[in-house]
């Protein structure tokens, strides 16, 4: 919980923001993404089953063809030919990929389908564009993942485009990250930029000048 978050930060030194109003978390992170920063979003409970789907991912603008290697060679530190994932909003992603009437398909909310990207969106959206033309996209859908929705969302008003490049936050060969603290470990040994934990925003930028 923030307690937990916020004593874990305060006892090992690390400089952080604590951000309540969840619109100014979100307009930063969504700033971040646009910049080319690569994000680790941790918020609530730990997700069980074979992908992340918002609330322990690794975060980053599938806009730009870079991210592909940056978050594979960098971050997640395997192959450079690996996939990524989008996230997209429900209701937009027909307008991205073969996929007809998407909120009715109960197992593309869990990142089960690997479904064609429409070929005049492929030079859009890159990052998540495997050579196949495929993605393996996730609906999100606000009742179930509010706060991930609206961050996806907001990325959409600002960029046009409303789907976020998600992978789970983990290093090659390690589980998923369940504690704030495993996750700073994990932000601390990747090329990640910016960590988001509940509310609190942790910039590695800032790491260094603490130093």
């Amino acid at each position: 919980d923030a307690g937990d978050t916020e004593a874990f930060l305060k006892q090992n030194g690390i400089p952080y923001e604590r951000l309540d109003q969840e619109e100014k978390l979100i307009e930063r992170v969504v700033d971040n993404l646009q910049g080319g920063k690569v994000v680790g979003w941790s918020q609530g409970k730990f997700e069980w089953g074979p992908r992340a789907l918002g609330n322990r991912s690794i975060l980053a603008d599938p806009r730009r063809t870079e991210m592909k290697d940056i978050v594979n060679v960098k971050i997640k530190f395997r192959e450079p030919f690996r996939p990524f994932a989008p996230s997209v909003l429900s209701e937009k992603a027909e307008d991205y990929f073969v996929l007809a009437d998407p909120p009715r398909h109960y197992p593309a909310r869990f990142m089960l389908y690997v479904v064609d990207v429409k070929e005049d969106k492929r030079e859009t959206i890159p990052a998540i564009t495997h050579v196949d033309g495929t993605g393996r996209l996730q609906t999100v859908h606000k009742k179930f993942n509010p706060k991930y929705y609206r961050l996806i969302e907001t990325f959409g008003d600002a960029t046009g485009v409303p789907i976020v490049l998600n992978t789970s936050f983990n290093l090659k060969g390690e589980p998923i990250v369940n504690t704030p603290e495993e996750a700073f470990n994990t932000f601390s040994r990747s090329g990640m930029d910016t960590l988001v934990l509940g509310n609190y925003l942790i910039e590695k930028s800032e790491l260094r000048n603490n130093k």
